[in-house]
């Protein structure tokens, strides 16, 4: 493995970890419980849980084509977004955020093992590394809006703080 595709996996880590730009991933969720995990706002279309889900559904769907399989494209985008709004027990919530800290573990493993610049059989045209950062962004993305309605409903900042780490 070249030093580029070493420094560059770091870099990838850092994202999907959440180092620097925000809080890290897995001291945003796992305090959230499954009252607030199923709340809903007036202003927001979804809810933490939704987002959640949401975002193992897209997770799931890029770690299968990093790993070399091909995953079922939905129908549409809508099929990728649960139509119930909270977890039916606590046990299932945690098993939801469990879930999903698991998939970003996958991705890292990935980011540090993985040729970075390989073309993915099943995506033309995408890199390993391309996919990975797709990942990164797109959870960032809705980890925003988790702690934005965490805020909203007066839940943040979690037990540790709420600054990146």
């Amino acid at each position: 493995m070249s030093d580029a595709n070493q420094l560059f996996g770091q870099a990838l880590v850092k994202s999907l970890v959440g180092e620097r730009g925000h809080i890290r991933v897995a001291r945003a969720l796992p305090d959230i419980d499954i009252e607030l995990a199923g709340k809903k706002n007036a202003e927001m279309p979804y809810s933490i849980y939704q987002l959640l889900k949401h975002m193992i559904y897209w997770q799931q769907f890029m770690l299968e084509h990093l790993e070399g399989r091909k995953p079922q494209l939905p129908g549409n985008v809508m099929e990728s977004w649960p139509e119930e709004t909270g977890p039916q027990s606590e046990e299932a919530w945690q098993a939801v955020i469990n879930e999903f800290l698991q998939g970003v573990d996958r991705a890292v493993q990935i980011a540090e093992t993985a040729q970075l610049d390989e073309l993915l059989t099943h995506f033309p045209g995408e890199t390993k590394a391309g996919l990975l950062r797709n990942i990164a962004s797109h959870n960032s993305y809705h980890l925003g809006e988790i702690v934005l309605l965490r805020r909203i409903y007066g839940a943040w900042p979690p037990p540790g703080g709420g600054f990146p780490a």
